[in-house]
């Protein structure tokens, strides 16, 4: 290229270096861009001031540079000769501080490297070509000085631009995989698991346990997962593997700041300084799926951002068809079953890392449980800046408080510990829905308030379960061990189960109520009670569904974190009073005028149309018939009489318990109990004369 003229003219060049061996290559590459225009070159190099100018450290600070000036030049006339010009200043911000000299030394285009300012140890500095490139007056220029792609010259400039996008994943290595596992698996001991028949006695399988925990360790952050997951779930493991596995820590290396830069910029589509004035760089934890670090919006506002590793998606991908493998081939051995469900575990494991890839499920469930926690006011969840938020990056608000056991002592930390624990008897009895890992590192107290946090583990419980639940938790209440007995049979689907042996069941139900109910105000905790049954069905082969379960085990861990805010608190009492107030409250929906005549003319249909099968059946109407030799007639006037009293009576007794309830409540009018008295006196002289007429 020759020299150009006019208004176009590129006649001052300048380009940033931190004296980097890759910030060095963008250099060489502008000053040859340079020679051919003739134009000048300028090369600033930005020393980054850690003290004011006024103190001795900021004199200091000048001395180096100053320094480094001198050595500069000399580096630039090697490079460029006469028409290079070295410029250093001290500044906090590398991009501001380039920016501004661009704009004083008039420069026409301004050379930056996509590797960014090496050594610097501010997070994100490796953006510092994005920041310049939105930020810059003139024509900007990102050359590629990677050394994988080695130098560059002039003529390739317009290829130089980092491309977009992420780098495609290399195809999952599976045999490479399987062997890496059956190596571990091996070295481990754990051959034994699979093909030792017979049972085990407990020694065996804690030493077994622990060979497992190990090993899931070494293999990294699924298998690490795959055991917390399996540690929730004490109805697929013996109770060894679960006190072993609930001990297993992922040992996960930080995200390097490059990769939380590129995938939050992904997920933005916008260079992450048009979000974010800044981002913590030390972690605030680093887990197998994610990495979490506090931010600042460019509004001021305090956040914290979860950002997802880029290859967890491909890494756990690449797992799970292992473990498919694994489970259709193994899974139906008689041995391995003695210890482990297979199937259930992959289909638990795959579900959960499924759902926990997808921060939108994580988000959608923070605004869930805002909902649910809307009639405690001292209990609440963080803000999500859902504009901001996608599958792989999560913004909300940073909870900036400090471990519930070190809330200031008074009414409000009393308070909370109660709205905590009647919250959960709420989200798993009544909404069905609960943050399934509420340990103390979880809850936050901030603002008087206990906040939950990390909602990447919830559960959710069906309307049949949750009113079993409720009936349950009534007989715990009033320590009735038949009622009890009778109503997990009918959780468990065992009511029937001819191989069980009910008595001893009952007696060992009972044995855990004594137990529990005997001990100091301190440690009657529901959630261990709770958790004894379990243990209880699980030796008679009736295990509790999966999703009792983890409600058992959420309780459980609540009422630990209770205790830290209060220990004086009676968790019987508070499951009794809210049990009372549930109950009350679904009678007072029941009993409603417009909910009684409703569920009145539905059971009259419906009492109707068994009228009509029994006399389809029977012949009296036209249709399929039953041909049995007795008097119809008479089986039809019994079966009109009968439902025409069973209606009477019911209806009856629903208008005197009406009358009864809505006598005492002050929020109703006076003429409310007359009239359900009024129709309960009536509806019982009509049953009575009915009952005579029969006769």
């Amino acid at each position: 290229m020759g020299n150009q003229s006019g208004s176009n003219a590129i006649r001052r060049v300048m380009v940033g270096t931190d004296r980097s061996e890759t910030a060095d290559r963008a250099v060489r590459w502008a000053a040859e861009f340079a020679g051919r225009y003739g134009a000048e070159l300028f090369v600033v190099q930005v020393e980054v001031s850690h003290n004011p100018a006024t103190t001795e450290f900021g004199a200091a600070e000048r001395t180096r540079a100053a320094a480094a000036n001198d050595e500069l030049a000399g580096y630039v006339r090697q490079v460029a000769g006469e028409r290079a010009h070295a410029l250093v200043v001290i500044d906090r911000d590398p991009a501001s501080a380039i920016i501004r000299a661009a704009e004083q030394e008039a420069v026409d285009v301004l050379v930056v490297g996509n590797a960014g300012m090496a050594g610097r140890k501010e997070f994100l500095l490796g953006n510092v070509p994005n920041r310049i490139s939105h930020n810059a007056r003139c024509n900007v220029i990102i050359v590629n000085t990677l050394p994988s792609v080695g130098e560059q010259g002039p003529d390739s400039w317009q290829g130089a631009r980092r491309p977009e996008g992420e780098v495609p994943p290399h195809e999952p290595q599976l045999l490479s995989r399987a062997a890496k596992i059956t190596t571990v698996m091996a070295k481990h001991g754990l051959k034994e698991l699979f093909d030792q028949s017979g049972e085990r006695d407990t020694t065996i399988r804690r030493r077994q346990a622990k060979r497992l925990r190990e090993a899931l360790e070494e293999l990294g952050p699924t298998f690490s997962k795959l055991g917390q997951v399996l540690s929730t779930r004490p109805d697929l493991l013996p109770v060894e593997y679960i006190e072993e596995l609930a001990l297993l820590q992922s040992h996960v290396p930080p995200m390097p700041e490059s990769e939380v830069v590129r995938v939050s910029e992904q997920e933005l589509g916008v260079p992450w300084e048009d979000v974010f004035a800044s981002i913590d760089p030390k972690p605030l934890a680093a887990g197998t799926i994610a990495q979490v670090h506090r931010a600042t919006l460019e509004n001021g506002d305090r956040v914290v951002i979860k950002v997802q590793r880029p290859t967890a998606r491909g890494e756990i991908e690449q797992d799970l068809a292992l473990l498919e493998v694994f489970a259709e081939k193994v899974g139906k051995r008689p041995a391995l079953n003695q210890v482990i469900d297979m199937e259930a575990v992959f289909k638990h494991l795959s579900t959960s890392l499924h759902r926990e890839l997808d921060f939108r499920q994580e988000a959608g469930n923070i605004g869930r449980m805002q909902v649910v926690l809307a009639e405690y006011h001292r209990l609440a969840v963080p803000a999500v800046h859902r504009d901001l938020s996608t599958s792989r990056l999560l913004v909300m608000e940073e909870i900036q408080g400090i471990p519930i056991k070190q809330a200031p002592a008074g009414s409000e930390r009393i308070e909370a510990a109660r709205q905590l624990l009647e919250s959960y008897y709420k989200q798993i009895i009544v909404d069905g829905f609960f943050h399934a890992d509420p340990h103390p590192g979880n809850l936050m107290w901030w603002k008087e308030r206990v906040y939950f946090l990390d909602f990447g583990m919830v559960g959710a419980v069906g309307a049949e379960l949750r009113e079993h639940l409720l009936l349950l938790l009534m007989a715990l209440w009033q320590e009735d061990a038949a009622f009890l007995t009778d109503v997990t049979l009918m959780m468990t689907g065992a009511v029937n189960r001819r191989d069980l042996d009910v008595s001893k069941f009952q007696s060992e139900i009972g044995e855990v109520m004594a137990k529990f109910r005997t001990a100091s105000l301190a440690e009657m905790q529901i959630g261990p009670v709770l958790q004894d049954m379990s243990a209880v069905s699980l030796r008679h082969g009736v295990p509790l569904p999966a999703s009792i379960t983890l409600a058992v085990k959420a309780l459980a861990q609540v009422q630990l974190a209770t205790a830290e805010l209060d220990p004086t608190l009676d968790p019987f009492d508070v499951a009794g009073k809210f049990l009372m107030r549930s109950v009350v409250k679904r009678m007072g929906t029941v009993l409603n005028p417009k909910t009684l005549v409703y569920q009145s003319l539905k059971f009259k249909v419906r009492a109707l149309r068994v009228l009509e099968a029994v006399e389809t059946l029977v012949g009296a109407r036209s249709g399929e018939k039953l041909v049995v030799n007795f008097r119809a007639n008479t089986l039809e006037d019994m079966v009109h009489h009968t439902g025409r009293r069973l209606v009477l009576g019911l209806t009856a007794s629903a208008s005197i318990l009406a009358s009864g309830l809505t006598v005492t409540s002050t929020a109703v009018s006076g003429w409310v109990p007359i009239t359900f008295g009024i129709t309960a006196g009536l509806l019982t002289i009509g049953l009575v004369i009915d009952l005579l007429r029969g006769r």
